[in-house]
């Protein structure tokens, strides 16, 4: 069955019907909760999603959208240094309440969507409003030299299947996909949050991908996805002769185990990431440049240092 065509535009945007404000407000619930709070309930899942980040001592972790504290505690248990993060003043004093007398826990209150990102590396584990995803997934994800390791997400069901495609849809998810893995782990039934919301969630996992962190790795694997995606219809040996020059790209084809005349919409984005790190690796090509908008680290306040 063939692919379906890329896009190259930013598809992944919550209707303005379901957009919200608040921290874990999940579009779509139930009766008179629609702006309401959903909060995992089961013991197994969070026990699960915990697990899967694999924390010690060394690590740095965020809990975005702490709310009471339903992962925090879990994840404090781990040893791991933790930021909860939670924007809603009830919830802040509970939680300042909960783990004033935990060392390795600190309660900041602000909003996940504008709050500073850490410098150093670290992980991200949390319940994510479902109206929030993209936008969370661009703070995080996009920049080229974002200092994020590893995630351990819950996110809504249609946004982890659409994240985890073989062959992403747009660029931007492409350019996600290729510097990082995304996996679903589990999906995660309505009844395990209280209330209910009215769409089922899911354990999006997302780990670095090996030597995608360098910045001519980035560079190169924006270039072969720009030129892929602007044309799909295109064969594999004009996108890459559009990146490097044609009389190498034959040998960069075969190293990469690329068919040439295949078209590019049919290659997935685990292929470019290889190709991105050959191209990276050889000093005698050029390395494409990144655009502005991805060279940017994460937003950080200069004063604030976690």
């Amino acid at each position: 069955m063939p692919a379906r065509p890329y896009h190259t535009g930013r598809s992944h945007r919550v209707p303005p019907s379901s957009r919200t404000t608040g921290a874990h407000r999940h579009a779509g619930s139930r009766g008179s909760n629609w702006h309401g709070i959903h909060l995992l309930r089961s013991g197994s899942i969070i026990d699960g999603v915990v697990s899967s980040a694999a924390l010690g001592p060394d690590h740095l972790v965020l809990d975005l959208g702490a709310g009471p504290g339903t992962l925090t505690a879990p994840l404090a248990e781990t040893g791991a240094r933790v930021l909860a993060i939670e924007r809603e003043a009830g919830f802040v004093a509970r939680l300042h309440k909960r783990f004033g007398d935990c060392p390795n826990v600190r309660v900041v209150e602000a909003d996940l969507r504008v709050v500073p990102l850490p410098r150093k590396a670290f992980q991200v584990v949390a319940s994510i409003p479902y109206a929030l995803s993209t936008g969370l997934f661009r703070r995080l994800l996009d920049p080229a030299q974002t200092a994020i390791d590893a995630a351990d997400l819950v996110v809504e069901w249609g946004f982890a299947k659409r994240m985890t495609r073989r062959i992403p849809r747009d660029l931007e998810t492409a350019w996600w996909g290729g510097r990082f893995e995304l996996r679903i782990v589990r999906k995660i039934p309505t009844a395990a949050f209280s209330p209910a919301p009215a769409v089922d969630g899911a354990h999006l996992e997302v780990r670095r991908r090996p030597g995608m962190a360098r910045r001519p790795v980035a560079g190169a694997l924006h270039g072969v996805l720009a030129a892929a995606y602007r044309d799909p219809r295109r064969t594999t040996r004009e996108v890459l002769a559009t990146v490097v020059p044609k009389k190498r790209v034959n040998g960069l084809l075969s190293l990469a185990s690329l068919p040439p005349t295949a078209a590019a919409g049919q290659i997935d984005v685990a292929q470019w990431a290889d190709v991105a790190r050959r191209i990276a690796a050889d000093p005698t090509l050029p390395n494409p440049p990144l655009p502005r908008s991805l060279e940017r680290g994460p937003s950080l306040n200069a004063r604030r240092r976690w």
